[in-house]
């Protein structure tokens, strides 16, 4: 399955499940519908009826009540259902932060959570997805680890503080890998929907138990002022009584099916999950003694916070113990998981000692040694794409020897909120020093931003200068979490600088593009994550097809000609389409109207992207070769589809 399958298939599960909550909803209708019954013909007889047989003849079709109950119960429901949803919107952060989660400092002196930060970033560079936001749960000694968010734009990585002190580095890589899976499978997704579905059928229940205590606290008050002598309004009592008593019933057993389908779901991952963690770091042994190691510990995966259950199908790990054994349970035996691995495993586990964290590899960087090519895709647009959600080994390798080597200044600057923005305006800084364009930039930072700003972004556009190009994609990456800390009108002020610098000169380069159309999809999801959710059929996008495969034909073509082959190669896969796709003159498919057209582009589902993308492939390699200014807008298309690429090497036949 790859990245565009999983996706699709995420969205049926979505779907699935929108369908199985309404099922639960009108099963808790009809059965809170039933109880209000015969609360009503207990009301109608005075409060009298003591035996079933008083409700012999309860009309069963109440046309006006089944009315109110409906409302009822899609005002409840659906509102807390509703209100867990948008508590849960602002993305992965406000998960992990909902279970105590501390977001990790980037300057941190703490070896382990240093070795956690490279871990997270190696991973994010290999997948081409930004960074996502890395927290510790510090109070929870359990081994565990859970992502979280609508999109990669807005993941947030939480590990446990016993995950960080008792796995090694190879380890903490594989429980890592598993929840990148996570990510790139749109897993995080429908686990937010079922937080939010699973919470509104509780809310019932929760109801119930709010009328109860309520109840019994005016009780004993009532008594208290009375001197414990009797008073009236028992009927009222009971009537009450027996509403939260059967919401209390109704919500707790909604509630149960509800968490059956949550755990079912969850189960079905896991498996998938550790084997993409297997294959993206080519290393069983990693994730597999993590399973082990989890099972040696008394803690197992369970987590003390009274908010954990929530997450518990988000973790990499039983998080809680269930009264229901392997009802409730959201993943699979931990001895099913390790022999899917390792189908050697003797079923002994491993007590985890405290590990001892080499201080060496946090020393200075080790000198540039020459990097070994990276599993070469070739310049056949489906290798290309195959790329796509994906984690290679050799990759991990590329980024952890990108992060080794980078200048100490730039890797500052890409985790300092205070200096990302600088980074971001030098990577659009004039290459040379001295010339008017640099000093007429300078000073457009400077107005925008502040004088502090345009000075460092010169000094880092000094040592930009220094390496290669292929880098800038990265350094973007890399920049996300820091930028996701800025204000709103910080984020607004500084679009605004990057825009001002692309536009200064009158012409959009490629990597201009790149940089701007990354930054602010990224920028956009994560301080809106639901904007990744709607949705827009293949053919209402037939312009914007246009615009985006005249847009690539014409990038590098020297000739009409060669832009017409270049577009006739994309567009040969959607002849079907009415009206047809048309080659658009350079003026009117610019990079300026590219923008717009991939807003449109992100929200078709993933299947036709998978096609999009492919074609655009095919247009930019039509000559038999692909150039960096290429190979970046290639990547930041993706990007801007929502679809991350990792790096790719620029080719030629």
């Amino acid at each position: 399955m790859d990245f565009f399958e999983a996706q699709a298939h995420a969205r049926r599960r979505s779907g699935r499940l929108v369908l199985l909550f309404i099922l639960a909803l009108t099963g808790t209708i009809a059965a809170t519908y039933v109880a209000a019954c015969i609360i009503a013909a207990f009301v109608r007889n005075g409060g009298t009826s003591t035996s079933l047989s008083d409700f012999s003849g309860l009309p069963l079709w109440q046309p006006d009540l089944l009315l109110g109950v409906t409302l009822f119960n899609l005002l409840v429901v659906g509102g807390a259902s509703l209100y867990k949803w948008s508590e849960l919107r602002a993305g992965g952060s406000a998960i992990a932060e909902l279970v105590g989660g501390r977001l990790v400092n980037p300057a941190t002196t703490d070896l382990r959570e240093r070795q956690l930060l490279n871990v997270v970033e190696e991973m994010a560079l290999a997948s081409g997805v930004p960074v996502p936001a890395v927290y510790l749960l510090p109070d929870e000694p359990a081994i565990n680890a859970f992502a979280a968010g609508y999109s990669p734009a807005d993941a947030a990585v939480a590990v446990t503080r016993g995950t960080l002190e008792r796995l090694t580095r190879d380890e903490l890589q594989g429980v890592v890998a598993h929840e990148f899976s996570h990510i790139l499978n749109g897993d995080m997704r429908t686990n937010t929907r079922l937080t939010a579905l699973v919470y509104g059928i509780l809310a019932l229940a929760l109801l119930g138990g709010g009328i109860l205590r309520g109840l019994g606290r005016s009780r004993v008050s009532g008594s208290s002022r009375r001197g414990g002598k009797g008073g009236g309004g028992g009927g009222l009592i009971v009537v009450i009584l027996a509403i939260g008593l059967a919401l209390l019933v109704i919500g707790y057993i909604g509630s149960f099916f509800g968490r059956l389908i949550q755990a079912a779901v969850s189960r079905q991952r896991e498996f998938l999950a550790d084997a993409a963690a297997v294959q993206f770091t080519r290393n069983p042994e990693g994730i597999g003694y993590a399973l082990r190691k989890l099972g040696g510990l008394a803690l197992n995966g369970r987590l003390t916070h009274t908010q954990a259950g929530q997450v518990s199908h988000f973790c990499f790990a039983q998080s809680f113990q269930s009264s229901f054994g392997e009802l409730f349970a959201t993943h699979p035996p931990l001895i099913e998981r390790i022999r899917a691995i390792d189908p050697a495993f003797d079923g002994q586990f491993i007590a985890p000692p405290p590990v001892v964290i080499d201080e060496t590899r946090f020393g200075a960087p080790p000198p540039k040694q020459r990097r070994q090519s990276p599993n070469i895709p070739g310049l056949a647009p489906a290798a290309l794409i195959a790329t796509i959600g994906t984690l290679a080994d050799a990759s991990i390798t590329q980024a952890r020897e990108t992060l080794d080597t980078l200048p100490e200044s730039l890797r500052v600057a890409t985790r300092d909120p205070a200096q990302a923005p600088a980074l971001l305006c030098a990577l659009l800084f004039a290459p040379a020093t001295g010339t008017a364009q640099r000093t007429e930039q300078f000073a457009l930072v400077a107005r925008h931003l502040a004088t502090r700003t345009a000075t460092l972004a010169e000094s880092l556009a000094a040592t930009l200068a220094t390496q290669p190009a292929a880098l800038r994609l990265t350094l973007l990456q890399l920049g996300a979490p820091a930028l996701r800390n800025l204000s709103e009108t910080e984020r607004d002020r500084l679009l605004e600088t990057l825009d001002a610098l692309v536009h200064a000169d009158a012409r959009v380069t490629p990597f201009e593009f790149a940089l701007q159309k990354v930054i602010a999809r990224t920028l956009d999801l994560a301080a809106h994550p639901q904007a990744a959710l709607g949705t827009v059929a293949p053919g209402q996008v037939i312009n914007e097809l246009s615009i985006l495969f005249s847009t690539a034909a014409q990038l590098d073509a020297n000739t009409a000609e060669v832009a017409t082959r270049a577009f006739a190669r994309a567009a040969r896969d959607f002849n079907g389409l009415n009206p047809p796709l048309t080659l658009l003159a350079p003026d009117t498919a610019t990079l300026a109207h590219l923008d717009r057209a991939l807003d449109r582009l992100a929200l078709t589902p993933a299947p036709f992207k998978k096609r999009v993308l492919a074609a655009v492939a095919a247009a930019l390699t039509a000559d038999n070769r692909l150039t960096l200014p290429e190979a970046e807008l290639l990547r930041a298309l993706s990007a801007a589809l929502d679809c991350p690429m990792p790096p790719v090497p620029t080719l030629s036949s």
